[in-house]
């Protein structure tokens, strides 16, 4: 499969307005998180099923014109194929596809990148091949904003499966985080394990919600009835 047929692609549809609302919707500004993303203006729904169509013809080594493009949508339809091609995969092809994903993390930088493919390659992976869930430790202290991401939102497919550990670890490191993306990350993921477990939620918040981030309790306590939401809140 010519991956240049898949950028050509991708490229036809650039949309000069939605670009425009894209690189001030993710912050491409000077010393904002998505600083220098350049965006072509596809929507998601359309990034995934131009990734439908070849993610079974596709050579993962292949990848390398799109996943290191410095234009967003490239990346993201090369993350919509490897998460698809994971699906289909065998042992060995996971192997392969987790660890390219890897070898380009640094590519995965931007919010919706790692919340649409980590929790597909990373968690999946992981939760297959739990000997190897200490890179999620490794990556938590990452100087990196969304390596960081990784870490913790990777943990949603564990929460799926109703395995909480490592997502409530993870949590824990980052109570001290000063980003905003991190403490609305947090924030989701216990949010989920409250959805499938109220009490491991409850008793998360009870210990440490004098020391979370305030955007990281409220994303946490979205879905409580209003009289318990304030009790978090009021302390």
């Amino acid at each position: 499969m010519d991956v240049i047929k898949i950028k050509k692609e991708i490229d036809s549809f650039y949309d000069s307005e939605k670009s425009l609302n894209s690189q001030r919707f993710f912050k491409t500004g000077k010393g904002e998180y998505g600083e220098g993303d350049v965006f072509l203006g596809l929507s998601v729904p359309l990034q995934r099923s131009i990734a439908k169509k070849y993610f079974k013809e596709i050579n993962i080594k292949d990848l390398d014109t799109l996943i290191k493009s410095k234009i967003h949508e490239h990346r993201q339809v090369a993350l919509f194929l490897m998460v698809y091609r994971y699906e289909i995969e065998d042992k060995k092809g996971r192997d392969e596809i987790y660890n390219y994903y890897v070898k380009n993390i640094d590519r995965v930088n931007n919010w919706d990148l790692v919340d649409s493919s980590a929790p597909n390659i990373i968690g999946q992976y992981l939760y297959e091949n739990p000997s190897k869930r200490e890179v999620l430790y490794k990556w938590v202290k990452s100087e990196k904003l969304f390596v960081r991401r990784i870490a913790i939102i990777s943990t949603f497919y564990f929460i799926k499966k109703n395995y909480f550990l490592d997502s409530l670890k993870l949590s824990k490191l980052l109570l001290k985080d000063k980003e905003d993306l991190i403490h609305k990350a947090v924030g989701w993921m216990l949010r989920e394990i409250g959805k499938r477990d109220l009490k491991e939620e409850t008793n998360f918040l009870d210990k440490y919600f004098k020391e979370m981030p305030r955007t990281m309790l409220r994303y946490s306590i979205e879905k409580f009835e209003e009289k318990e939401r304030l009790k978090y809140l009021k302390g």
